[in-house]
């Protein structure tokens, strides 16, 4: 395990000590460092009405694919489990987004959007709801949702995937049982699958929120934070604060990661906790 060990370590340990370290200093070029203590962690609470914003929207971010991504991919995977006709199909069709990347994504969904000759809009004109068309990815309130959208599209055939194995794995024979006193389909799934994949439903949403609160090549590919920060996020907010904006100080967006790590540990644990419990008191 060496080698992995030694990878592990140099890609992904050295990176997060040398965050937190950074995290404590004002770093104007790579070879001077000026030590401020806590000054930076201060600034962030003091009046950076940006970082809160992006804290917001990533917030919304993980919470509303959780509530998207898990319900459907659920269903989905009923569907498939129901052996619904061209099964096979289907599953190809919903899986295939998870294997695209986000620079092929974006520009994908750029072109959905897209006000002139998107087909959303083009579809809404052609049934004579022209006056819902709009520049999606343009307008204040709808840019967010628009990229909430595009992520719940492309996960949601991962989780998909977990849960149909989840469902293969169940006892038959409690499912038999269940027939054979005259559950039904939906009260079957209501009563016996659903609790019996409850596990499986608190690992994928936890790996849901994780992944929402650091997204950020989603952003950068389709609208770079815009428009007028409404799609901004804290991934994107450190990166352009360290390396596009003239500040030239590493130490200010390092302390933005670190606490933006501390949350994200917070929060994950928070929700294992919860699950378990909810879990203990299910069963």
């Amino acid at each position: 395990m060496g080698p992995t060990l030694l990878l592990y370590f140099g890609l992904t340990i050295y990176p997060l000590l040398r965050t937190f370290y950074n995290s404590f200093f004002v770093l104007p070029t790579v070879n001077v460092e000026k030590f401020v203590g806590l000054e930076n962690f201060r600034q962030i609470f003091a009046g950076d009405e940006v970082i809160w914003l992006a804290v917001r929207h990533s917030l919304i971010w993980s919470i509303g694919s959780s509530l998207l991504e898990i319900p459907i991919a659920f269903l989905l995977a009923l569907a498939l489990y129901a052996r619904v006709p061209g099964e096979r199909v289907f599953r190809l069709a919903w899986f295939a987004p998870m294997l695209l990347s986000y620079v092929v994504v974006g520009p994908i969904w750029l072109w959905i959007y897209d006000y002139d000759w998107g087909p959303i809009d083009v579809a809404l004109r052609a049934v004579g709801l022209g006056g819902l068309a709009h520049p999606w990815l343009g307008n204040l309130t709808t840019a967010l949702p628009a990229l909430i959208v595009v992520t719940t599209w492309m996960f949601v055939g991962f989780n998909m995937v977990v849960f149909l194995a989840a469902l293969h794995s169940l006892p038959v024979a409690v499912i038999e049982a269940a027939y054979i006193d005259g559950a039904g389909w939906w009260r079957t799934v209501r009563f016996i699958m659903v609790p019996l994949v409850w596990s499986t439903a608190a690992a994928l949403t936890v790996l849901c929120v994780i992944g929402k609160m650091k997204q950020f090549a989603l952003v950068y590919v389709m609208t770079k934070g815009g428009p007028l920060w409404s799609t901004e996020t804290v991934a994107t907010y450190i990166i352009k604060r360290a390396f596009q904006w003239k500040t030239v100080d590493l130490g200010y967006p390092s302390a933005v990661a670190t606490l933006w790590f501390l949350a994200t540990l917070i929060v994950t644990l928070v929700l294992i906790r919860v699950f378990h419990r909810r879990q203990q008191l299910e069963f």
